[in-house]
């Protein structure tokens, strides 16, 4: 019998926080917790953090083996400049240990593993070959940008990375703009922190003065922050946006 993937929930903290981090316990079910804790093989995003998470997790639940003994292999990232999955074959190896019948957790960088994450093409993978897969509770960036957000949330979509070319990006926040007034549909986005500025103020020199923008920024953290407003009120006292710490951010006609 197969074993079963776990999806198992980051904190949203990793690179704003520090050497510093909460407690799990402020983010994360005892459950997740205690399920993290007993898990020996691990497929993520970024080894690295993995590590500093598996080490919080100790520290509130004691791992079930030493975490030298812990197998973390991370994804396969496709090649520099190209846009190509990962094979089939790749990621049917990285699956091996629950087709041998071990639990295997699945973890990205933060937040929700296979939610605007590669980890999906896995999860689509154990589907393929019959493997249990469990998602377990925790904190979506996405999910609670809009629902601190009071725009749509019965209809929304999340459109990932816009262009970095300055007309490219115009045009298709334009376009975005009259998807939203065609189907009253939220649109959602996210950048590079470094790049958050630019993008508030490609947003405001390209949506309409009565298009609703709302940005949360910094979510889960002491110093989060979610504002919703008219692009023109937006436009007659911009809110300073931090370069270091992620944002979410949402358009509504």
């Amino acid at each position: 019998m197969s074993g079963t993937l776990f999806l198992v929930p980051n904190t949203l903290d990793f690179g704003v926080v520090g050497s510093d981090p909460p407690p799990l316990s402020d983010d994360l079910p005892l459950g997740v917790v205690r399920t993290a804790a007993r898990l020996a093989h691990w497929v993520a995003e970024n080894a690295k953090t993995t590590r500093a998470f598996l080490k919080r997790v100790d520290a509130v639940v004691p791992l079930a083996q030493a975490l030298q003994a812990v197998e973390i292999v991370e994804l396969p990232r496709p090649p520099k400049g190209s846009k190509a999955p990962a094979s089939g074959a790749s990621l049917d190896a990285l699956l091996a240990p629950a087709l041998a019948g071990h639990d295997m957790g699945l973890i990205s960088e933060a937040g929700l593993p296979a939610v605007a994450d590669p980890g999906a093409l896995l999860v689509d993978a154990a589907h393929r070959l019959s493997i249990k897969v469990v998602p377990l509770a925790g904190a979506s960036s996405l999910m609670l940008a809009l629902a601190a957000s009071g725009l749509n949330g019965q209809s929304f979509a999340f459109v990932g990375y816009l262009p970095v070319e300055a007309a490219e990006r115009a045009a298709r926040i334009r376009e975005l703009e009259a998807l939203s007034r065609k189907a009253g549909q939220t649109q959602m986005l996210i950048e590079t922190p470094y790049r958050n500025e630019a993008m508030l103020d490609a947003l405001l020199a390209s949506l309409a003065p009565t298009t609703r923008l709302s940005v949360s920024c910094g979510l889960t953290l002491a110093c989060g922050w979610t504002r919703t407003d008219t692009v023109a009120r937006w436009k007659a006292g911009k809110s300073a946006i931090p370069k270091d710490i992620p944002a979410v951010f949402s358009l509504l006609v």
